[in-house]
């Protein structure tokens, strides 16, 4: 009777744990670029009290096993990165990439850091306007270093196509290169990456190096949309459903234990 104790303690202990996962989801959900998460689960281990030995040439036998389980463990947090909702800004600064790329952002002196979220923002630096993200941490280019917009350039006048290249648009309607090209990036294993927060993900070994798209190394390129920002991809309906599913498996759960506790009462007493 005790295994069933601990068996529906660990499906309550699971089942909060789910609950705070679909929270976070329910939280971001005007969250630039956030990717909704899903926990995953797996059995624990099984006692096995008889194993199956079925015996044909006689026709005798059990054909299978008695076993219980104790219980369940999540196992992996999920990102799901299908893409979320296109809202239209009309800001020149905001962009969305559309496929799997991401924005490489820099933080402190080599580190670097990838984001989906394209609201970016203008900073003085000493030469000219640096893109940045909300908190200040620059954005790079395809050439490795921070994008800069030179003081002669208005950035109005700027348009980015959909590689990320910056030009620049005269009064007469001539487009000038500007050498600025927004880098964008996939990864082998995009699952793998490490939420450090602030929108940010961080590579790992299981996420693998990452692919630069403006040197080819990507079958599919991704294509940069300005004036557009890519909204959280968590649909609030389906988040409900999960969270009415996690807390009835929450309470019955909780039912196995004071059931358990009653039948382990009731039969304590059977010796009075």
């Amino acid at each position: 009777m005790m295994r069933s104790l601990w068996t529906a303690a660990s499906g309550m202990i699971t089942q909060q744990q789910n609950v705070d996962n679909i929270a976070n989801n329910l939280a971001n959900v005007n969250t630039y670029g956030y990717k909704k998460e899903r926990m995953e689960f797996k059995t624990l281990l099984y006692e096995t009290m008889k194993r199956a030995d079925l015996d044909p040439a006689n026709r005798s036998g059990s054909p299978v096993n008695l076993q219980v389980g104790h219980g369940v463990r999540p196992i992996a947090v999920s990102r799901i990165f299908t893409m979320g909702n296109l809202q239209r800004t009309d800001n020149p600064q905001d962009f969305a990439i559309e496929g799997d790329g991401f924005f490489v952002v820099m933080r402190g002196f080599d580190q670097l850091f990838y984001t989906k979220d394209g609201a970016f923002k203008l900073s003085p630096v000493d030469d000219g306007l640096m893109l940045v993200t909300s908190e200040g941490y620059p954005i790079l280019g395809a050439d490795g270093d921070v994008i800069v917009i030179p003081h002669d350039v208005i950035y109005a006048d700027i348009a980015v196509d959909d590689t990320g290249v910056f030009y620049y648009i005269g009064a007469d309607g001539e487009q000038t290169d500007l050498g600025l090209q927004i880098l964008m990036v996939q990864f082998p294993n995009p699952q793998g990456l490490e939420a450090v927060g602030n929108n940010l993900l961080a590579e790992t070994i299981a996420s693998g190096a990452p692919l630069f798209e403006s040197d080819g190394e990507v079958n599919r390129p991704s294509r940069l949309i300005q004036g557009v920002l890519e909204m959280s991809n968590v649909q609030v309906a389906e988040e409900m459903i999960n969270l009415i599913v996690a807390q009835r498996a929450y309470d019955l759960n909780s039912k196995a234990i004071t059931t358990s506790d009653d039948m382990l009462q009731t039969a304590n007493n059977l010796k009075r």
